[in-house]
């Protein structure tokens, strides 16, 4: 077996702070939390201590486990919870604060709900409308037909929401929210009433849409790959706390904790201890950037896409299992200690189970925690996709 030739600790990548100020150190951010908690009962907080800023155009996901509190952050951007500490700009104006509190309407948000919230009694042209009392006749229907044109709905203005698919039904739910040219969208689990083909089809839609109106969104999802797909950056929340903030490339190969780096993908993680300038492990020796003293127990966290198998009577792994996952095949592989590993391996590489096989680690983003940052987390509700294609590039 062999090792990777680099490895990173959560520490040397730059913290949420860096982070932050680098986004809005060229201009004003759209969207400012600073140092938010809120409470529905009297010592338990939803949410503790939550800081982030957004700028104009970007797109931002709450991603977490059911529980974790990004849905109850998006509640309080959109006015309809109160923060029991800290405060949150929009547009650079203090709308939440212990003291203040800005109503929904006055905020100037946009917000596209699970269930789309559509009026079953209006027309998809009337959906749209709803709300535009300012603008005169005219005005009004000359944003509704643009709103029409720009969410690929001309010719379905006068259909009822029931005559409508499940991803036209949310096109009419994000075509009346942006009609009124809101500072900031928030989104709740906009594709989790529809089926994986359709949510495929609609993340690349709405991607486009909102890159195409330079809209400032938030959104939230427990779903990594929609995460992905669609922001310019993630931040991960667990038990009600910001864990890293980041985009999609850093949470998934560098995270910060072992937490994301659980939820956002499948992780091995190999127990090792520091040396004199590398850490052994059963899997072989890794770089010690970390500079953990000798004899510290650490751990080594590896992805299945970071680790190629190839059969060997001599090697001294062997396959316990393998899921067929259409592009490629997950191994289980059993190391000489006992510990469990998985490589995930083309769709045609098919090897039976007690196959013994040699390691190579391909990697070059392996990360090193301490043992003390805790045990992986096993969130109940959040999907299990397959790995990526390996990686053979520079350190990220």
């Amino acid at each position: 077996m062999t090792s990777a030739s680099d490895s990173v600790s959560p520490r040397d990548r730059p913290t949420n702070k860096a982070t932050e100020e680098g986004q809005s150190a060229d201009r004003l951010p759209v969207l400012e939390l600073r140092h938010v908690s809120c409470a529905y009962e009297t010592g338990k907080p939803a949410i503790t201590d939550v800081s982030l800023t957004v700028g104009a155009g970007d797109i931002v996901c709450l991603l977490g486990p059911s529980g974790c509190g990004k849905t109850t952050t998006l509640r309080a951007i959109a006015g309809f919870e109160p923060i029991a500490a800290g405060e949150i700009y929009l547009a650079g104006r203090l709308v939440s604060s212990p003291s203040v509190q800005v109503p929904t309407e006055q905020r100037g948000v946009g917000m596209v709900f699970q269930e789309y919230a559509l009026f079953p009694h209006l027309r998809v042209a009337d959906n749209i409308a709803f709300g535009l009392t300012k603008l005169a006749g005219g005005q009004r229907k000359a944003r509704v037909t643009t709103m029409l044109e720009l969410t690929g709905l001309a010719g379905f203005e006068h259909r009822y929401p029931h005559e409508l698919s499940g991803g036209q039904q949310q096109r009419v739910a994000l075509a009346r929210a942006l009609a009124h040219d809101p500072v900031v969208l928030l989104l709740d689990e906009p594709f989790s009433n529809l089926d994986p083909d359709m949510t495929s089809k609609m993340r690349q839609e709405l991607h486009g849409l909102l890159k195409r109106t330079k809209t400032t969104t938030i959104l939230v999802t427990h779903d990594h790959e929609e995460a992905f797909a669609i922001a310019d950056r993630i931040a991960v929340l667990n038990k009600g706390r910001l864990e890293q903030l980041d985009k999609p490339e850093m949470i998934y190969h560098l995270p910060a904790t072992r937490f994301v780096a659980d939820f956002v993908g499948q992780a091995d993680f190999i127990p090792g201890v520091a040396q004199d300038g590398r850490v052994t492990t059963d899997l072989g020796d890794f770089p010690n950037h970390e500079g953990f003293p000798p004899g510290t127990p650490v751990v080594v966290m590896i992805r299945p896409d970071d680790i190629r198998l190839s059969p060997d009577p001599q090697g001294k792994a062997r396959i316990l299992s393998r899921q067929f996952r259409g592009s490629e095949n997950l191994y289980s592989i059993q190391l000489p200690s006992g510990h469990l590993i998985h490589s995930a391996e083309p769709s045609t590489a098919i090897y039976p189970p007690g196959t013994s096989v040699a390691l190579q680690i391909q990697a070059t983003h392996t990360v090193l925690f301490t043992q003390q940052d805790g045990p992986a987390s096993q969130p109940t509700d959040r999907p299990q996709p397959p790995a990526t294609g390996g990686t053979t590039g520079s350190r990220l």
